[in-house]
Protein backbone atom coordinates (compact mmCIF):
# COMPACT_ATOMS: atom_id res chain seq x y z
CA UNK A 1 0.00 0.00 0.00
CA UNK A 2 1.18 3.51 -0.87
CA UNK A 3 0.20 6.88 0.59
CA UNK A 4 -1.05 9.23 -2.13
CA UNK A 5 -2.34 12.80 -1.97
CA UNK A 6 -5.05 14.16 -4.24
CA UNK A 7 -6.06 17.81 -4.65
CA UNK A 8 -9.74 18.46 -5.25
CA UNK A 9 -11.30 21.58 -6.72
CA UNK A 10 -14.59 22.74 -8.22
CA UNK A 11 -16.21 26.04 -9.12
CA UNK A 12 -19.30 25.11 -11.15
CA UNK A 13 -22.62 23.90 -9.80
CA UNK A 14 -22.79 22.70 -6.20
CA UNK A 15 -19.04 22.54 -5.67
CA UNK A 16 -19.19 21.35 -2.05
CA UNK A 17 -21.43 18.42 -2.97
CA UNK A 18 -19.20 17.56 -5.94
CA UNK A 19 -16.15 17.41 -3.66
CA UNK A 20 -17.94 15.27 -1.07
CA UNK A 21 -19.16 12.86 -3.77
CA UNK A 22 -15.63 12.66 -5.20
CA UNK A 23 -14.22 11.70 -1.79
CA UNK A 24 -16.90 9.01 -1.46
CA UNK A 25 -16.06 7.73 -4.96
CA UNK A 26 -12.34 7.61 -4.12
CA UNK A 27 -13.20 5.55 -1.05
CA UNK A 28 -14.91 3.01 -3.30
CA UNK A 29 -11.90 2.56 -5.59
CA UNK A 30 -10.35 -0.91 -5.52
CA UNK A 31 -7.59 -1.40 -2.95
CA UNK A 32 -8.02 2.22 -1.80
CA UNK A 33 -9.00 3.87 1.45
CA UNK A 34 -9.46 7.58 2.22
CA UNK A 35 -7.34 8.20 5.32
CA UNK A 36 -8.04 11.90 5.96
CA UNK A 37 -9.04 15.16 4.33
CA UNK A 38 -8.25 18.81 4.81
CA UNK A 39 -10.76 21.49 5.55
CA UNK A 40 -12.54 23.13 2.64
CA UNK A 41 -10.91 26.28 1.31
CA UNK A 42 -12.30 29.02 -0.91
CA UNK A 43 -10.03 30.62 -3.51
CA UNK A 44 -10.44 32.98 -6.43
CA UNK A 45 -9.78 31.54 -9.90
CA UNK A 46 -6.09 31.82 -10.71
CA UNK A 47 -4.08 32.03 -13.86
CA UNK A 48 -2.01 29.04 -12.77
CA UNK A 49 0.83 29.99 -15.09
CA UNK A 50 1.45 33.25 -13.26
CA UNK A 51 -0.10 32.49 -9.86
CA UNK A 52 -2.23 35.64 -9.91
CA UNK A 53 -5.98 36.08 -9.96
CA UNK A 54 -7.40 35.39 -13.41
CA UNK A 55 -8.45 38.36 -15.50
CA UNK A 56 -11.63 36.59 -16.59
CA UNK A 57 -14.32 36.62 -13.91
CA UNK A 58 -15.49 33.27 -12.56
CA UNK A 59 -16.95 31.60 -9.52
CA UNK A 60 -14.67 31.07 -6.57
CA UNK A 61 -13.26 27.57 -6.21
CA UNK A 62 -13.68 25.21 -3.32
CA UNK A 63 -10.52 23.22 -2.72
CA UNK A 64 -9.29 20.45 -0.44
CA UNK A 65 -6.67 17.70 -0.27
CA UNK A 66 -7.25 14.07 0.67
CA UNK A 67 -4.79 11.43 1.77
CA UNK A 68 -5.36 7.99 0.28
CA UNK A 69 -3.83 4.65 1.06
CA UNK A 70 -3.89 2.64 -2.15
CA UNK A 71 -2.69 -0.55 -3.71
CA UNK A 72 -3.31 0.83 -7.20
CA UNK A 73 -0.28 1.79 -9.26
CA UNK A 74 -0.04 5.53 -9.95
CA UNK A 75 -1.22 5.46 -13.61
CA UNK A 76 -4.23 3.30 -12.66
CA UNK A 77 -5.09 5.65 -9.79
CA UNK A 78 -4.93 8.61 -12.17
CA UNK A 79 -7.22 6.80 -14.62
CA UNK A 80 -9.75 6.22 -11.84
CA UNK A 81 -9.55 9.88 -10.76
CA UNK A 82 -10.22 11.00 -14.32
CA UNK A 83 -13.23 8.66 -14.50
CA UNK A 84 -14.60 10.27 -11.33
CA UNK A 85 -14.13 13.69 -12.96
CA UNK A 86 -15.99 12.57 -16.08
CA UNK A 87 -18.84 11.15 -14.01
CA UNK A 88 -19.13 14.59 -12.38
CA UNK A 89 -19.49 16.22 -15.80
CA UNK A 90 -15.93 17.47 -16.18
CA UNK A 91 -15.21 19.06 -19.53
CA UNK A 92 -11.88 20.39 -20.78
CA UNK A 93 -12.77 23.01 -23.40
CA UNK A 94 -9.57 25.00 -22.74
CA UNK A 95 -6.73 25.28 -20.22
CA UNK A 96 -7.86 26.44 -16.76
CA UNK A 97 -11.54 26.39 -17.75
CA UNK A 98 -14.08 26.48 -14.92
CA UNK A 99 -14.90 22.95 -13.82
CA UNK A 100 -17.43 20.81 -12.04
CA UNK A 101 -14.61 18.75 -10.56
CA UNK A 102 -10.83 18.67 -10.76
CA UNK A 103 -8.79 15.87 -9.18
CA UNK A 104 -5.01 16.18 -9.32
CA UNK A 105 -2.71 13.39 -8.17
CA UNK A 106 -0.09 15.38 -6.25
CA UNK A 107 2.10 12.75 -4.64
CA UNK A 108 2.29 8.98 -4.81
CA UNK A 109 4.60 7.83 -2.04
CA UNK A 110 8.11 8.95 -2.96
CA UNK A 111 7.58 8.15 -6.66
CA UNK A 112 9.12 10.33 -9.32
CA UNK A 113 7.58 10.00 -12.75
CA UNK A 114 7.59 12.09 -15.90
CA UNK A 115 5.54 10.61 -18.71
CA UNK A 116 3.11 11.97 -21.24
CA UNK A 117 0.27 10.73 -19.04
CA UNK A 118 1.51 11.54 -15.52
CA UNK A 119 4.14 13.66 -13.77
CA UNK A 120 4.91 13.07 -10.09
CA UNK A 121 5.19 15.01 -7.94
CA UNK A 122 2.60 17.25 -9.59
CA UNK A 123 4.65 19.82 -11.53
CA UNK A 124 2.79 22.96 -10.39
CA UNK A 125 1.75 22.04 -6.86
CA UNK A 126 4.37 24.27 -5.21
CA UNK A 127 3.04 27.30 -7.11
CA UNK A 128 -0.49 27.04 -5.73
CA UNK A 129 -1.72 28.11 -2.31
CA UNK A 130 -4.94 26.18 -2.93
CA UNK A 131 -2.82 23.00 -2.98
CA UNK A 132 -0.08 23.74 -0.46
CA UNK A 133 -2.25 25.11 2.35
CA UNK A 134 -4.64 22.12 2.51
CA UNK A 135 -1.74 19.70 1.91
CA UNK A 136 0.09 21.26 4.87
CA UNK A 137 -3.01 20.71 6.98
CA UNK A 138 -3.09 16.94 6.33
CA UNK A 139 0.64 16.33 5.89
CA UNK A 140 2.61 19.17 7.53
CA UNK A 141 5.99 17.49 7.01
CA UNK A 142 5.51 17.54 3.24
CA UNK A 143 5.25 21.34 2.93
CA UNK A 144 8.01 23.70 4.00
CA UNK A 145 7.60 27.15 5.49
CA UNK A 146 9.45 28.50 2.44
CA UNK A 147 6.95 26.90 0.07
CA UNK A 148 4.05 28.41 2.01
CA UNK A 149 5.75 31.81 2.05
CA UNK A 150 6.18 31.67 -1.73
CA UNK A 151 2.40 31.44 -2.23
CA UNK A 152 1.36 33.69 0.66
CA UNK A 153 0.29 36.43 -1.80
CA UNK A 154 -2.46 34.16 -3.17
CA UNK A 155 -5.75 34.69 -1.30
CA UNK A 156 -7.17 31.58 0.35
CA UNK A 157 -9.88 31.29 2.99
CA UNK A 158 -10.48 28.27 5.22
CA UNK A 159 -14.19 27.59 5.54
CA UNK A 160 -14.91 26.81 9.17
CA UNK A 161 -17.48 24.15 9.87
CA UNK A 162 -17.25 22.79 6.33
CA UNK A 163 -16.00 19.29 5.69
CA UNK A 164 -15.84 16.94 2.73
CA UNK A 165 -15.88 13.73 4.79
Amino acid sequence: MVCAYVALGANLGDAATALRQAVQAMGRLPFTQVRQSSSLYKTAPLDTDSGVEASAPGNDYLNAVVELETGLIAPALLDHLQQIEQQAGRERPYRNAPRTLDLDLLLYGSARMDSEHLTLPHPRMTQRAFVLVPLAEVAPTLVSAGQLAAVAHQPIERLTGASIM
